[in-house]
């Protein structure tokens, strides 16, 4: 290989290099308001944690379904969506996975059957285009 063909080969070698090394940077989130505590009553919250019950159970191998007794605490933070950090205690409910009408679930008080667990849910949202995704999820049982 003559003297050009090597120095553009190297030249391009490099080009290469700088476009596919990954540049921690750019991976980065970007954190446009920091995590805050927010009111578990409103709206955006109930509707993260309604979705991210519904990917608990439908996960879940039990097969009665679980429902929220306590929203401990619940966060916001502002990236390129709206994610909210929320901690809560679940129980084993009375309903069964199959069943269609889930409003009349209450929570076990057989102690055989009685099952809770503390979790932490990140649920990143774009409430207004009705996406939701569970970015995280740690349950410990009580």
């Amino acid at each position: 290989m003559n003297r050009p063909q090597a120095c553009c080969l190297l030249l391009f070698t490099i080009l290469v290099a700088l476009v596919v090394s990954p540049d921690p940077e750019k991976n980065k989130i970007k954190v446009l308001r920091e995590l805050k505590v927010v009111n578990a009553s409103n709206a955006n919250v109930k509707q993260c944690l309604w979705f991210a019950m519904q990917e608990y159970n439908k996960d879940s191998k039990d097969k009665y379904l679980f429902q929220v007794v306590k929203i401990a605490q619940a966060q916001l933070q502002v990236t390129d969506r709206l994610e909210y950090f929320i901690d809560v205690e679940i129980a084993r409910s009375t309903c069964k996975k199959h069943l269609e009408n889930h409003e009349i679930c209450v929570v076990q008080e057989n102690s055989k059957l009685e099952k809770r667990a503390f979790c932490n849910f990140l649920v990143g949202a774009l409430p207004w285009n009705g996406e939701f995704i569970v970015m995280k999820k740690r349950c410990l049982p009580l």
